[in-house]
């Protein structure tokens, strides 16, 4: 008897030892995404060649505009483009040219080496939501964004197995001046996380900031011979690059940071209606762009960016997760691959103003088609809500989660001989059972992807336990992920070289607040 109660103590113990393990926080960050499936291809080869002819057509004949920036005009005037006051209309060819000299994919060095990502190839790399004004979590309702939700946000995508980037503006900090809140949100991402981050885009000087920061935090040298940032360039479309996001790009290729070149497309508001016709649209802006970006640095990198999403006719609200919107997004991955250069689209898109069953599905919507697609650098993949005008903590957690889902898909499908589990097959024969054969026991912990976050027990436990919703277990995930957050070290001569920066910086000039 004594024997019997010994034994099911070291069970107990044993089972007790596994929770513990299972339950205990670990900060593991997974490679970037390496595709072994193909990319899904909607345009033939006769489509993909009239969206091209279109868009040349489009920059010879109708053009774009750069404003209020001469030296932009000078610059294409001297590449040999016909320049009309603000307009500049670019000879056939010549972009597509130009683009030839920016790389099919490059390194972003994160300062933990082992976090740096490669974007372009059949890699993606997945970064966290981007701008939004407001947040929102179970607690607290919407409201808008503090310093403190962004240090928040970044500790959460530290923390995130499934992130492979620390992003960018995560949500905007309306507590802090604009003209110095850059200063802080970069600060956060140098100091409470070791993954890759972006450079602020707001202001040209504040672009400068940002390169000036990585050299403290890098070095110098490296910065301009490596590439440490990637940047959010918007175009406003229908072909319009102004100067204040021309400015930024100019800083960035100058120094050899990279820069998403991203049109900004509401079908039906800032493009045309039709597919075929958006993505000339597209084509034709990203062409300019990306040339643009080699007239100032032949070899920056340059990213292929596609931000899409369509309009309610009724209400003129953005619609997200739509077969149209899907289309234009694997075609537009059809016509980067055929420009050479990496691709950014998708995310965890939705409309909802909560994170229910609507944003579920045009989130999922929208994540399966990045994957599919061929995105190799996927901005706003957690956290997005209300058409990204939020930024709610338990979808970011939510949404972390099934970037698992991604790295899972992305694997395609083994075929060697544990694959093919013949001894399995041959060991359990006709009305057996897998679960303690020897095939099971040696690949069970790593056959299937799991969840952190999702309830498959019982309905029984599930009901002791109270019932919990997906987003009150996200609640409770977010307490946990932060209660359990331990600060990456980081060397305390650079530390204080930056916090003296950020000081001089903001001592420098008073605050403005528009």
């Amino acid at each position: 008897m004594a024997e019997t109660t010994s034994r099911r103590r070291g069970r107990g113990g044993g089972g007790a030892a596994r929770r513990a393990e299972r339950t205990a926080v670990r900060i593991e960050t997974a490679k970037y995404i390496e595709r072994n499936i193909p990319n899904f291809e909607i345009l033939n080869e006769e489509a993909l060649e009239i969206i091209e002819n279109n868009a040349e057509t489009v920059l010879e004949e109708v053009g774009v505009n750069f404003i209020d920036n001469p030296k932009a005009l000078e610059r294409w005037r001297e590449a040999g483009a016909d320049v009309v006051g603000e307009r500049v209309r670019i000879p056939r060819g010549l972009a597509r040219k130009l683009c030839e000299t920016a790389p099919s994919q490059f390194t972003q060095h994160a300062r933990n080496p082992e976090k740096s990502v490669v974007i372009g190839g059949r890699n993606l790399v997945l970064a966290p939501v981007y701008g939004p004004p407001f947040v929102r979590d179970i607690h607290g309702g919407r409201r808008y964004a503090t310093m403190e939700d962004f240090n928040k946000f970044v500790k959460l995508a530290y923390m995130s197995k499934w992130l492979h980037h620390s992003g960018g503006t995560v949500c905007e900090p309306t507590d802090i001046p604009v003209n110095k809140r850059h200063l802080d949100m970069l600060m956060a991402h140098m100091t409470l996380s070791d993954k890759p981050f972006m450079g602020s885009v707001t202001d040209p000087s504040r672009a400068q900031d940002s390169v000036e920061m990585c050299e403290i935090l890098f070095g110098k040298e490296f910065v301009q011979e490596n590439t440490v940032m990637t940047s959010l360039t918007n175009i406003n479309s229908p072909m319009t690059f102004d100067d204040v996001m021309m400015g930024a790009l100019e800083v960035y290729a100058k120094n050899n940071q990279a820069c998403i070149i991203s049109p900004f497309i509401v079908g039906g508001a800032m493009a045309p209606v039709s597919v075929a016709g958006t993505l000339t649209q597209v084509l034709a802006e990203v062409l300019a762009g990306i040339a643009y970006s080699q007239l100032i640095r032949p070899g920056a990198p340059a990213i292929f960016g596609a931000f899409v999403t369509s309009i309610d006719m009724n209400s003129g609200a953005p619609t997200f997760g739509t077969p149209e919107a899907a289309h234009i997004t694997y075609g537009a991955g059809q016509l980067a691959r055929r420009l050479g250069v990496p691709y950014r689209s998708a995310g965890s898109f939705c409309g909802s103003k909560l994170p229910d069953a609507q944003a579920a599905y045009e989130t999922a919507n929208s994540l399966n088609m990045g994957l599919l697609s061929g995105v190799n650098f996927m901005l706003h993949s957690c956290g997005w809500l209300e058409g990204g005008l939020v930024a709610d903590f338990e979808k970011f957690v939510m949404d972390a989660d099934q970037l698992g889902v991604l790295h899972g898909l992305a694997k395609g499908v083994a075929y060697d001989e544990n694959a093919q589990a013949m001894d399995a097959i041959r060991e359990v024969g006709p009305g057996g059972h897998y679960l303690g054969c020897a095939h099971t026991q040696a690949n069970f912990k790593d056959a299937f992807w799991k969840t952190e976050l999702l309830d498959y027990k019982p309905f029984e436990t599930w009901e002791d336990e109270g019932s919990r919703d997906t987003r009150t277990l996200a609640a409770q995930r977010v307490e946990h992920l932060l209660a359990n957050y331990r600060q990456p070290e980081l060397d305390p001569g650079i530390a204080a070289a930056l916090s003296a920066y950020v000081e001089e910086k903001k001592a420098s000039m008073p605050d403005a607040f528009m």
